[in-house]
């Protein structure tokens, strides 16, 4: 019936294979995605992690504060180890980054914070407990600044505005230790439940751990671990700096509002306790709520708008919270700040990391930090010298700050900068991925 005869079936294995190969995507099959898809998972894993166990840690404050005996200003001294510790670390951690990678740097962070979380109820005074707060900073800070790191590669590699997940995942992993800490206080010891949470966070760090070990950071526009940091311009080091500025505007209304919301409600506008604590709740809650539509509100207002338009947000909303003449419209205005607040933070870090890498992150992180520790001692003296209500209206005064920063920042932040150079160096594919103000 064949005038050759049939044909062999080694001759179709080259063709078999290219459409195998075809389908797959490529050689070897297309596991990019898959392997992307892992990172952000463990990434939003850790940070989940990050703010359950600081948030476990403050809930027991108290009970470690009779535990040792100590006073309000001896408290106060103690928990600056916390600060010191925090900002000492952050200033280094770009550099660890560099050198061992950031997913190896955030692994071992995670151990260090989990051990250090069975520290403090071992202590019986106030000097002990602020040495061993200071391991407990050093983590913190540690863990913040090379998570974020790797954050800002993966943003990078998936050519999406996915950092506002990440924070809203810190924040959901707050709520969720500042809750269960609430629960479990009345019935566990400060040991018990601290060691707890050690063993907890190791548990979670040992199954999420391995993704990042195994997988390196996306290819990136910044050095590759090991390497010397290419020398960044001073324009750079500028807009990374007025990238840290805004940082520092958001986190300072974070640590105002956490210290000082209650009062304000439960004092000027003499609501009932209950009514005063949820000020913060709700601050917290719409920050959360924000963050996790962070991503799509980028997609669709690109970094400069959604900057500009949650820093003019956040300070109506304090303005409101602050000088409201009832409880209710001073929840209202506490709620819509937090709205405004979620996402200038991440996208701040997120710009600062993707002009400088690490040592962006680190700078931005430390300046957002500093923010956070001067938020509550300046809104006191003022207070005193003032009024609270007054007091607060800083904080309305610092997003708009950040609004206008960000707005000016527009064009000079444009795709001429550092990393966009380094991108069309690398090839040219990622300018418009890596911009710091891309998609306007």
């Amino acid at each position: 019936m064949y005038a050759t005869g049939p044909r062999p079936y080694s001759e179709f294995v080259p063709l078999l294979n290219k459409l195998r190969t075809a389908a797959s995507g490529g050689p070897g099959g297309n596991t990019a995605p898959l392997s992307l898809s892992r990172l952000r998972t463990a990434l939003n894993v850790f940070f989940a992690l990050d703010g359950f166990l600081f948030a476990g840690w403050v809930v027991r404050i108290p009970a470690i504060k009779e535990q040792t005996g100590s006073s309000a200003s001896d408290l106060g001294l103690a928990l600056l180890g916390v600060s010191a510790g925090a900002v000492v670390t952050m200033t280094l951690t770009g550099r660890l980054c560099r050198r061992f990678g950031s997913h190896a740097v955030t692994v071992g962070s995670a151990v260090l914070l989990s051990l250090s979380m069975a520290l403090p109820p071992l202590t019986h005074s106030a000097l002990s407990l602020g040495l061993v707060l200071l391991v407990f900073g050093a983590a913190y800070g540690g863990i913040n600044v090379a998570m974020n790191s790797a954050a800002v590669d993966l943003v990078t590699a998936l050519r999406r505005p996915v950092m506002p997940g990440f924070h809203a995942a810190f924040s959901l992993g707050g709520m969720l230790g500042a809750g269960l800490g609430g629960l479990v206080a009345g019935g566990l010891s400060p040991t018990a439940h601290l060691l707890a949470l050690t063993g907890l966070g190791l548990l979670v760090t040992a199954v999420a751990g391995p993704v990042l070990l195994t997988h390196p950071a996306p290819d990136s526009d910044g050095p590759a671990p090991g390497t010397a940091p290419a020398r960044l311009t001073g324009r750079t080091r500028n807009l990374v700096f007025l990238f840290g500025v805004i940082a520092l505007c958001t986190a300072y209304g974070e640590g105002a509002m956490a210290d000082w919301s209650a009062l304000h409600l439960e004092q000027d506008l003499h609501a009932h306790p209950g009514v005063a604590a949820a000020g913060y709740s709700l601050f917290a809650l719409a920050m959360t709520a924000g963050r996790l539509t962070g991503t799509l509100l980028l997609e669709r207002l690109g970094q400069t708008r959604t900057l500009v338009a949650g820093g003019a947000t956040a300070a109506a909303g304090m303005l409101l919270g602050a000088l409201a003449p009832n409880v209710w419209l001073a929840l209202l205005g506490f709620t819509v700040a937090g709205l405004g607040l979620a996402n200038i933070f991440p996208v701040a870090v997120g710009r600062a990391g993707a002009l400088a890498g690490p040592s962006g992150v680190a700078a931005a992180s430390t300046l957002g930090y500093g923010g956070m520790l001067l938020g509550p001692p300046v809104i006191g003296f003022l207070a005193d010298w003032f009024s609270l209500p007054l007091a607060l209206t800083t904080v309305a005064a610092l997003a708009a700050g950040a609004a206008l920063i960000a707005y000016g920042a527009r064009h000079a932040s444009a795709p001429g900068t550092e990393v966009a150079r380094r991108g069309r160096a690398a090839g040219g594919s990622r300018d418009r991925a890596v911009s710091p103000m891309a998609a306007e």
